[in-house]
């Protein structure tokens, strides 16, 4: 495998989890309204910005970037800033804590929407 399979295993990732953020929400509105379909929206946001942090936690871990001080300050800090954005979002927002952790799952299933595309289109090769 090279490293161009693996930067376009990476922009299909990201393309399938704003998708299905983008496409979510707009369910989520049709179903539940705008308040919930916001905290959905700002879930998949996080979700798509902490799988953002870790490909670059695995590049700096692989030696193909050097981090700055700043990039490495968020990286250690990611959970902790993604907790206080929940708590932010769930409490003075108003929304349901269930509408964040569903939207928190778009880049998991976009992971495994690209296993299912490698494992269909990429099995001959």
């Amino acid at each position: 495998m090279t490293v161009d399979f693996y930067e376009q295993a990476l922009r299909r990732v990201r393309r399938f989890a704003v998708v299905l953020g983008l496409t979510g929400t707009a369910a989520v509105l049709m179903a539940c309204g705008l308040r919930t379909a916001t905290g959905f929206m700002l879930g998949a946001a996080l979700s798509i910005l902490n799988f953002r942090g870790l490909s670059m936690l695995v590049n700096v871990i692989g030696g193909a970037a050097k981090p700055g001080a700043f990039a490495a300050v968020l990286i250690a800090l990611r959970y902790l800033l993604i907790g206080c954005a929940i708590y932010v979002i769930v409490r003075f927002l108003g929304v349901t804590p269930a509408a964040v952790i569903w939207g928190l799952l778009a880049a998991f299933a976009a992971v495994i929407l690209e296993i299912l595309y490698e494992l269909i289109f990429r099995i001959h090769e």
